[in-house]
């Protein structure tokens, strides 16, 4: 078998079917990523591949960049400012010994999707790939918004500030039409939380400034954020999403909060509980507003981040160095957290993912607990980051069946800031296929592809669609 065939992963004459002919064909709702709003608004070529595939100044694929450095590859060479032929060949060398990393799949399937190139990529290849990719790059079909039209998607959903002003957002609200594709905000309220970092003060006056709202407590804090969660909903937004990499349960007063506020703006010590207090507390206003508009909350979990100081002095966040969480009890302290909302019937429309996979039976069974409302409101989230893997994503949606409803399931996003990284659907829909036509072979499922198709359709697109309610308001 020829590597990356029409059929890979697709082990059984149902896998086939359910493929080509349903979950080949649907649109892509991309309904969480890290693209620049900025960068699709103003639709440039890229200069070469390395600007596209590794970095362009300090954005880039931190996917690659943690694969290379295990290969010995020098900084300059990866996020640094080395030659970018030299990066590319950097590049070529690593992929050649990633056998069996999904960046081995995904890389080789960019290249056909995109570049119709389906030689192998080593080192030997790599300068007839670099000069005929180079090529195709400075054409209109590789500029930004043509390479989102032609992956077939139809939304992608970016990662904002709630000080954001969106300026790029509304400017592509107006050319809708003519790409043929929407451009939406998703809420990322990470600085919000960040009450420890010297700047939290000039955040929230930030925050205050762009809300018009002046932040004196925690009651105003939440208004503020209010008037944001307005504004993103007026330009599409209909999810926001939260780095809750840790997290305790411990509930606070609106004036132990005010207190924790006035510490952390003063730049005074907070102790372990005040952290907790304050985190728990604005996890719980931000629920209220999820369900207050009728969006779906996000929560990406249990995570290390920065464990390498010293790059992230020199490099900052989102270099590659971060992992796993081992935080052992945190769907036990998330449910604490559901349990309280329950109390005032306040869970909004959740997706949670964990980083760690050994959370995720706490949590696909702890959400059954709380489903009500007439729609499966609370979901595992699809297999992330690190567990982004044939592997990974088998398991997530086993998992997803067998303790839940699959065929309820929004399925695939992202998480990538590259505009190549679209293949990232087709793997999953290929694993998707694969894992219900094995059923049917076993006799697990029904030989019917039918049945069987209108549930990969739905789980591909459908249920996005309907969840998020993109296109209410067209």
């Amino acid at each position: 078998m020829s590597l990356l065939n029409d059929d890979f992963l697709l082990t059984t004459p149902m896998a086939k079917k359910l493929f080509h002919d349903h979950a080949e064909k649907m649109p892509i709702i991309d309904f969480h990523c890290h693209l620049d709003p900025k960068e699709i608004y103003e639709n440039k070529n890229y200069k070469n591949i390395s600007r596209i595939w590794i970095n362009e100044g300090n954005f880039g694929d931190h996917y690659k960049w943690r694969l290379m450095r295990a290969n010995g590859v020098p900084e300059d060479l990866i996020t640094g400012d080395g030659d970018d032929y030299q990066k590319f060949l950097a590049w070529a060398g690593t992929i050649e010994k990633a056998l069996g990393n999904p960046l081995f799949e995904w890389t080789h399937l960019e290249l056909r999707r995109f570049f119709g190139i389906n030689d192998v990529f080593n080192t030997k290849t790599a300068p007839a790939i670099w000069e005929k990719a180079n090529q195709l790059l400075a054409t209109d079909d590789f500029k930004p918004r043509n390479l989102i039209k032609r992956s077939n998607v139809q939304v992608v959903c970016t990662t904002d500030d709630p000080a954001s002003d969106l300026k790029y957002h509304k400017l592509l609200k107006k050319e809708e039409d003519q790409n043929g594709f929407k451009v939406l905000p998703a809420m990322r309220p990470d600085k919000a939380f960040n009450l420890t970092d010297d700047g939290y003060g000039d955040y929230l006056d930030q925050l205050a400034k762009v809300s018009g709202k002046k932040i004196t407590s925690f009651k105003s804090l939440v208004g503020a954020l209010r008037q944001r969660f307005q504004y993103f909903e007026s330009l599409g937004g209909r999810l926001s999403d939260h780095g809750l990499n840790f997290f305790h349960f411990v509930k606070a007063s609106d004036d132990e909060m005010n207190d924790i506020i006035d510490k952390a703006r003063n730049n005074k010590q907070l102790t372990k509980t005040e952290i907790d207090q304050y985190q728990t507390m604005l996890v719980e206003a931000l629920m209220h507003l999820n369900k207050e508009f009728n969006w779906t909350m996000q929560f990406h979990m249990n995570v290390i981040r920065n464990a390498n100081k010293p790059m992230l002095k020199s490099f900052g966040t989102d270099g590659g160095f971060d992992s796993m969480g081992t935080q052992p009890d945190l769907a036990q302290q998330f449910m604490k957290l559901l349990m309280d909302a329950q109390e005032e019937d306040q869970i909004p429309k959740m997706i949670i993912y964990s980083l760690n996979p050994n959370d995720w039976m706490e949590l696909a069974t702890g959400m059954g607990d709380f489903q009500q409302d007439g729609v499966q409101k609370l979901q595992l989230g699809a297999a992330w980051w690190f567990n982004d893997t044939f592997s990974g994503m088998k398991k997530q949606l086993t998992i997803m069946a067998e303790e839940s409803l699959l065929p309820n399931f929004v399925g695939m996003l992202t998480d990538s800031r590259s505009f190549l990284s679209y293949p990232r659907h087709e793997y999953f829909r290929r694993v998707l296929c694969n894992v219900i036509g094995e059923w049917a072979e076993r006799g697990q499922a029904p030989d019917d592809e039918d049945y069987l198709g209108k549930i990969v359709e739905d789980i591909s697109y459908n249920n996005a669609h309907d969840q998020f309610h993109f296109f209410d308001r067209d």
